[in-house]
């Protein structure tokens, strides 16, 4: 039976998750690299912090990531602070971190040298879906392993899929990212097109939005796309570090991605123009005329 948990990164997506895992009844304790946003996690939901990733994972069942990058994940992994320091044999080891499926496959290979199992689990959703509990989380690992966490994850997720072996999570983050940038910039063309037409377009989205055209996206982002309020959501920032591992792990399998290109090239624009923490849905910006 699952008590004692530990998470390692409080941006976010992390801090709200730590937050479900506390409120549901795990005794959970927090690392975060800027210690006042621990106690601050503290102050609102209880539980206890640590000074080091290690100490967090000291005790604990089962320890989650959500950090960075690849060298992210590996600041707190390993060495003498790093949460595999902690760990105790029999205890796993899930990473929320939207990584590499290298990065994943590597971690687990070192944590079953220690009897310590590891699910690479990165989450869609952004930071709604995190404070909302909704997110949708895709997993890699042994099913065994996921029995044993999928209860867990749960508390801050309304879908907690096992797609395959370790790395297929990551994998699976890829595929979502690639069909998103898609997706986003037919939405934007979509809504400039109606604007530019003089159509009434809530109007337009109520008639289109639960037919074939619909998504997440047009649900979610049109009224504040047509708006232009991007100072929300999923930062274009994120979504480039994504698409690089996405264009990384084609290049390694040979797939071609010329749309996802493209949009990570109109990305790049509005990096430049500064609007790097806007929301994905800025693409639209893209197409006005001023």
């Amino acid at each position: 039976m699952i008590k004692n948990v530990s998470f390692v990164g409080l941006g976010v997506m992390g801090f709200p998750m730590a937050g479900y895992l506390q409120q549901a009844g795990y005794s959970t304790t927090v690392y975060n690299r800027t210690t006042t946003k621990a106690e601050d996690w503290k102050d609102r939901h209880g539980g206890k912090t640590a000074s080091t990733p290690a100490e967090a994972a000291v005790g604990s069942q089962i320890v989650f990531m959500c950090v960075g990058n690849d060298d992210d994940v590996r600041s707190v992994v390993y060495g003498d602070t790093g949460v595999l320091a902690g760990m105790e044999s029999g205890s796993v080891l899930v990473d929320h971190t939207t990584a590499s499926a290298e990065i994943a496959k590597e971690i687990a290979e070192v944590a079953e040298t220690q009897n310590i199992g590891f699910i690479d689990a990165p989450v869609s959703g952004g930071q709604a879906g995190a404070e909302n509990g909704q997110l949708s989380v895709m997993c890699g690992g042994k099913e065994e392993t996921f029995e044993i966490v999928e209860s867990v994850i749960s508390v801050y997720a309304k879908a907690v899929n096992l797609i395959g072996p370790v790395g297929s999570g990551q994998t699976t983050k890829m595929v979502n990212q690639i069909c998103i940038a898609g997706l986003v910039q037919g939405l934007s063309e979509g809504l400039d097109f109606g604007r530019r037409a003089g159509l009434d377009m809530e109007k337009v989205i109520a008639a289109i939005s639960q037919g074939a055209s619909g998504s997440w996206q047009m649900s979610n982002r049109s009224e504040t796309m047509l708006e232009r309020e991007f100072d929300h959501g999923f930062a274009l920032d994120w979504m480039r570090k994504d698409l690089d591992i996405v264009f990384n792990e084609a290049s390694r399998i040979g797939a071609k991605l010329p749309i996802t290109a493209m949009v990570d090239e109109y990305y790049a624009q509005l990096q430049d123009q500064g609007h790097g923490r806007w929301d994905t849905s800025s693409l639209i910006e893209l197409l006005r005329d001023n």
